[in-house]
């Protein structure tokens, strides 16, 4: 079976621009709420969950994020083991998040799963969907996941309440005011996406 191999620096890139588009994303359909970053707290990590949303009517929703970079793809990869060396369990088994955002970065769109329907939907069908092997190397250790990749389309088709959104784009340059003409008071612009290349993230470990 194919495997596909990730450096640490290009998967955490990834992350961190998925993890910025889901807090957007999060923020901009609840005014009012809170997103707080808990990739890095002990007590998340072994729940699968990224990030915190607190919602204006004091609610708390845990949020787990995938970013994927595959330029035309349309699956999803759900992990089910995520160290296959450890035998350790993938997050789309355990995670206790009430949310998995699921960003295609090239495609520019989010898709926001109800984690726990989509679960449910997926263990009696697992059987029908081929599984992938996606290896990751990070420093001289390399270690293999493993993942169902199912089509988007059945997704949608089996489970209510997936939402798929058409991520932002930075704006396009301004055309230069006329001569005379004042020109309108500019809103905030938007943030351009960070850069992949970002340094890798010490974890403190």
């Amino acid at each position: 079976m194919g495997g596909r191999s990730f450096s640490m620096r290009g998967v955490q890139g990834a992350a961190d621009r998925a993890v910025q588009h889901a807090r957007a994303w999060l923020l901009e359909t609840e005014p009012g709420s809170r997103v707080h970053d808990v990739q890095l707290d002990p007590r998340f990590q072994h729940r699968g969950v990224d990030l915190l949303w607190e919602l204006p009517s004091g609610e708390v929703r845990g949020i787990e994020v995938k970013g994927d970079r595959q330029a035309t793809r349309r699956r999803y990869f759900f992990e089910l083991i995520s160290n296959l060396e450890k035998d350790t369990p993938g997050c789309f088994l355990y995670s206790g998040a009430d949310l998995m955002l699921y960003v295609f970065l090239t495609q520019g769109e989010l898709h926001a799963l109800p984690l726990p329907r989509v679960r449910e939907w997926f263990l009696p069908r697992a059987k029908e969907y081929a599984l992938k092997h996606a290896f990751t190397q990070t420093g001289a250790i390399r270690y293999t996941t493993v993942g169902a990749v199912v089509p988007v389309r059945d997704v949608s088709e089996g489970v209510p309440g997936v939402t798929v959104v058409k991520l932002k784009r930075p704006a396009p340059e301004r055309p230069e005011p006329k001569p005379g003409v004042e020109p309108a008071a500019a809103s905030e612009p938007e943030a351009p996406e960070a850069p992949e290349s970002q340094g890798p993230r010490r974890t403190g470990t």
